[in-house]
């Protein structure tokens, strides 16, 4: 797995790391961007991703899905699905959207037919900067029914996220922090 890991970061630096200055979704500046979906939708950097956050769910006890906030989340779910049934698992997926989808049945996660209410889940995330994304996931897939027991992140900003993730009793783990992506 070490190299599958070196090589994600190759990856993740050529297409999803940028300086300049750039207004995060928490609203801070930064003199630097990271679009893990340029990673994350290249055939390799997906594969890798998936292959890479898949063992990092099945190290989490008791783990029945995955799920991500669409846009971001989508192919980090298809990818570790897909990696789970490659492994002869039956690691479910499922999609949150950021708000109902105001018609047909009008839900907040998409998918959940392949769930049941009660299952231990893992949110997985592109970027994690102040962790306020993650925890708004996890309290409207708690009101769905289900229970959280852990973040997984690409990318984890070094911003706070993993202490306030953590601090609410969950499990975070990410397969790279900004340090890795900043060196050489």
């Amino acid at each position: 797995m070490a190299g599958d890991r070196e090589t994600l970061l190759r990856i993740l630096k050529e297409l999803s790391y940028e300086e300049g200055e750039f207004t995060l979704v928490s609203g801070k500046k930064s003199s630097f961007y990271i679009d893990a979906k340029e990673t994350t939708l290249n055939p390799e950097g997906m594969f890798l991703v998936g292959k890479l956050m898949y063992a990092m769910a099945r190290e989490v006890p008791g783990i029945d899905a995955v799920g991500g906030v669409s846009i971001g989340g989508d192919p980090l779910v298809s990818s570790v699905v897909l990696a789970s049934y490659t492994n002869k698992d039956n690691l479910m997926g499922f999609l949150i959207r950021k708000e109902p989808k105001g018609h047909g049945t009008n839900q907040w996660i998409e998918g959940g037919k392949n769930l049941r209410k009660g299952m231990n889940v893992v949110i997985l995330e592109d970027v994690v900067t102040t962790g306020g994304s993650s925890l708004k996931a996890i309290e409207g897939v708690e009101k769905g029914g289900y229970v959280v027991k852990a973040v997984i992140a690409l990318l984890d900003r070094l911003d706070g996220g993993k202490e306030a993730i953590e601090s609410k009793g969950y499990i975070f783990k990410s397969i790279f922090d900004l340090k890795d992506v900043q060196k050489g």
